[in-house]
């Protein structure tokens, strides 16, 4: 697989033995920016994610393509002698494993981390789990909505009158991911510096990234255990808004589109308060400071609402612009695709895609974060099949395919479809979005 420039990972390579959405999205990371990940599928069905919201005519979600882009994909049975043996030879020559199973799994499977450990000495293991490795609750199943709730964010979202909501996206998982990746860069920068000092590796205990789903969110939640421990507080759910900052929120305009503004700033506020033709409340010192405000928050919104109310949104937003109020349209996904600012950074990137018997012609996708340079790198490849480099990946480091009927792509493509199975309490992976 070759690297773009500007490729800072590339010869590190990752075994990804992850599922669904946590773990794929820290080898996503790794691979964005110019590892070599080989991910790991189970036989015959491979990741689930594959068949999330797969839209009619399509044999690949535009989900998976957009979360396993630039691996490799090969097909594995994890629960049989073949399957084992073939983990630990190409963990001997990674770098880097990442995994989501319930804590105990790999273990039970022959494939925990002594074992790699004894194959690599300089292995690094990214582990992500709803609850963690160790810990009362370890070995309880969760996906990201139990861990979401038990973080403290679930009851943070959505409005004080109604029952707490969740966002609709699978943040708790994409979060995890994100800290997996950089627990797993620290590793690989502490091999390196070790190296250079001619230190023998760090503990295998050092080596382990241990990420818990509900950690993940938690470590989200800003002061709100310190707000309660020390004075009391308990946060509450308040809709559009941000607890303590006023005045911020989306506002309804004459032709029927929201905008958010935030006016929140002290300077800010006088200014914004003088272009919707309230000098009373610009001047008023009970809302000089941000705190003073948020006591009359509802007084605040009902004035801007109001003046919102009688031009369309983008004649408020030129209007806030020109004034230096920090504020913005709401974007759909329409809004996004023809954007200026993301076309300018390569944020939206074209592919072809099948979908059926046809093509979906210069799909977008979402760019590389963060930016090298002045854009997005480029995205080299989307998702693989099931099993499309697995003879490759295997001759590549002399590894002997499992005896099983050919399949897609694979010369053991056909292994039995339960391995790395999500229907037995062993193999759950721990981490997802559901």
């Amino acid at each position: 697989m070759t690297s773009t420039p500007l490729a800072p990972l590339a010869g590190v390579r990752v075994l990804e033995l992850g599922n669904f959405i946590a773990a794929p999205t820290a080898g996503r990371m790794l691979a964005d920016f110019g590892a070599e990940v080989i991910k790991v599928e189970r036989p015959g069905s491979g990741d689930e994610l594959r068949n999330w919201r797969l839209h009619p005519g399509s044999t690949t979600s535009l989900l998976f393509h957009t979360i396993n882009r630039n691996k490799q994909s090969i097909t594995l049975d994890l629960r049989t002698d073949e399957g084992r043996d073939a983990v630990l030879a190409l963990a001997a020559e990674c770098d880097v494993v990442l995994e989501n199973f319930r804590p105990g799994t790999l273990e039970r499977w022959g494939i925990g981390p002594d074992e790699l450990n004894a194959v690599n000495p300089d292995i690094v293991i990214g582990r992500i789990s709803a609850f963690g490795q160790t810990g009362p609750l370890s070995a309880r199943p969760g996906f990201a909505a139990v861990a979401e709730a038990m973080s403290g964010f679930r009851n943070l979202v959505g409005d004080p009158d109604r029952p707490p909501v969740r966002v609709g996206i699978s943040i708790g998982d994409s979060i995890a991911g994100l800290y997996a990746a950089y627990g797993v860069m620290m590793s690989l920068f502490q091999r390196q510096t070790r190296a250079a000092a001619g230190l023998e590796p760090a503990p295998l205990v050092e080596r382990v990234v241990d990420v818990a789903l509900n950690e993940a969110m938690f470590s989200m939640m800003e002061s709100l255990v310190p707000d309660y421990q020390a004075h009391g507080i308990e946060r509450e759910r308040v809709g559009g808004r941000m607890e303590g900052i006023a005045p911020t929120n989306a506002y309804v305009c004459a032709d029927g589109a929201s905008v958010v503004i935030a006016g929140n700033g002290d300077s800010i506020f006088v200014r914004f308060m003088q272009i919707i033709g309230r000098d009373d409340l610009a001047a008023d010192p009970d809302l000089a400071t941000n705190s003073l405000r948020w006591h009359r928050r509802e007084e605040l919104d009902a004035a801007i609402g109001a003046w919102t109310a009688t031009l369309p949104a983008d004649e408020v937003l030129s209007i806030l612009d020109e004034s230096g109020v920090p504020s913005g349209p709401i974007y759909t996904a329409a809004d996004l695709s023809t954007s200026p600012q993301y076309a300018a950074r390569n944020m939206i990137q074209k592919f072809d895609v099948e979908a059926g018997d046809e093509i979906a012609r210069d799909v977008g996708f979402p760019g590389i974060v963060p930016v090298l340079g002045s854009a997005s790198l480029p995205i080299r490849t989307l998702a693989p099949t099931l099993g499309q480099h697995t003879d490759e990946v295997l001759r590549r480091y002399d590894i002997r395919p499992p005896a099983t009927a050919p399949g897609p792509g694979s010369a053991s493509a056909s292994a039995s479809a339960s391995a790395n199975s999500t229907s037995t309490a062993t193999s759950t992976p721990a981490t997802e979005g559901n």
